[in-house]
């Protein structure tokens, strides 16, 4: 409760006096605050510092993967064969005949109003596999329904089929595999007690495997079949889709992908240049004027941090320095006079055209070597940036005790002066009124004289 009474007797402004007081006592807190907002600009920036070195980590460790610089395309000649290569594709190429595309059975029954019974069978052929489907009813619904539920490997539908003398509907089941290739043909069993109720089953389509002629008319001819349109591994790591047969042969070719190297390799400068960026945007000091014209110049939150200087120096030197004695430029890899990292990617296609080899070693090189300075640096255990961003959080939280502190001090001194200006009002108003009892007794002695 405020015990300050403002300028009653000596009629100063005592709450404005004891403020002004307050403001200067407050003077070290108010230090306290801007030395916690300082860090705490700092940490968010160290933050960010880190994030994007972590990412450059992650994105040099993928660089370095085993058989990651050794990328493959694959093309065909024919726009109904589609080719993929996959990471342990090799170069190669290979002509092909696509005899046959693969293919689901289909059947269809005789037309029916009912289904003759509610069970049934059907078996797999290949795998000699019945499953008894049972429906419940003959109403073709129940019946379509059970088989669509069952674990045949079968799905159907019904397809209307005009109506039957007494103007009843009737329809015509499809049946039709749910997977391509021979191993999925079918075959029908109804009730043998009764033979001439079962439906008439006409199969409309057979079950057939891909087929594909490597070497065609020639006497290393050799056949490929495939469950599915798709040949897997036909060459080491590749597979080729058929979507149509051919009569000609289809080239199938795999080479080397080098742009697929070279997008790796300015991947990782773009990222090394990010880095760079973002340190060199927060070290910038920027030249300003204040409101009455005079210059000013703000320091960027980097700016003198020997942790971010040295993090970005051994990042900077573990992607230029020397590879075997040979600068990395020679692969379209070179520092600029900005202390930022190029990327000539017309350069490095000829070092790749030149010796592919010699390029992946020094690329694997340099991205293990920016991987180990990046992770030196972003550890999420004892990374030089996290430590420095946790000590500085240690450092807030130091801070922010202090601040607390400061708090009660205030308070209490703040207490102390309202109490002080309060007894002084006190003390005055007394004296005043010890002012007018002399005032009134030496007016009553004048008096008492004069007569």
């Amino acid at each position: 409760m405020s015990l300050a009474v403002d300028g009653l007797i000596s009629g100063l402004d005592t709450t404005s006096l004891i403020n002004s007081l307050m403001t200067l006592e407050a003077g070290p807190q108010n230090q306290l605050k801007a030395r916690v907002s300082s860090s705490n600009t700092l940490v968010t920036a160290l933050q960010g510092l880190n994030t994007s070195i972590a990412s450059l980590a992650t994105l040099a460790a993928k660089a370095t993967a085993t058989d990651a610089l050794d990328l493959y395309s694959a093309r065909s000649s024919s726009p109904n064969v589609t080719v993929s290569a996959g990471a342990t594709a090799t170069g190669g190429e290979i002509d092909i005949v696509v005899d046959k595309l693969a293919q689901g059975q289909v059947s269809v029954s005789s037309a029916v109003a009912v289904w003759p019974g509610s069970n049934f069978s059907i078996t797999n052929t290949a795998s000699g596999v019945a499953t008894v489907i049972s429906a419940g009813s003959s109403n073709l619904d129940d019946v379509i329904t059970a088989v669509n539920a069952s674990d045949a490997g079968v799905k159907a539908v019904k397809v209307a089929a005009g109506t039957d003398s007494s103007g009843n509907a009737l329809y015509r089941l499809q049946f039709t595999a749910t997977s391509t290739g021979v191993s999925t043909a079918f075959t029908f069993t109804f009730d043998p007690s009764d033979p001439a109720t079962d439906p008439t089953m006409t199969e409309i389509k057979s079950a057939q495997d891909a087929s594909v002629r490597l070497w065609a008319n020639t006497g290393a001819q050799q056949m490929i079949t495939s469950a599915t349109n798709t040949f897997s591994d036909l060459l080491p790591g590749v597979s080729v889709t058929a979507s149509a047969v051919s009569t000609d042969p289809v080239t199938v070719s795999v080479t080397r992908n080098d742009a697929a190297v070279s997008t790796i390799a300015s991947d990782l400068v773009s990222a090394l240049n990010g880095v760079f960026a973002l340190i060199s945007t927060k070290s910038a000091v920027v030249n300003s004027t204040d409101s009455t014209g005079k210059a000013v110049l703000s320091a960027g939150v980097f700016t003198g941090d020997s942790t971010v200087r040295d993090v970005k120096q051994s990042i900077l030197n573990a992607a230029s320095a020397p590879v075997g004695g040979r600068s990395p430029s020679e692969i379209g890899i070179s520092i600029t006079k900005s202390g930022t990292l190029e990327f000539d990617s017309a350069k490095f296609a000829v070092a790749m055209a030149e010796d592919p080899a010699y390029v992946k070693g020094v690329l694997t090189e340099i991205a293990a070597r920016v991987g180990g300075a990046a992770e030196n640096a972003s550890d999420k255990y004892d990374g030089m940036i996290t430590s420095k961003i946790t000590g500085q959080e240690s450092l807030v939280k130091s801070l922010g005790t202090q601040i607390d502190s400061w708090d009660l001090r205030l308070a209490s001194r703040r207490s102390t002066l309202e109490r002080t200006y309060a007894a002084m009002e006190v003390q005055l108003s007394n004296m005043n009124a010890q002012s007018a009892w002399l005032t009134a007794q030496v007016s009553a002695l004048t008096s008492s004289t004069s007569k």
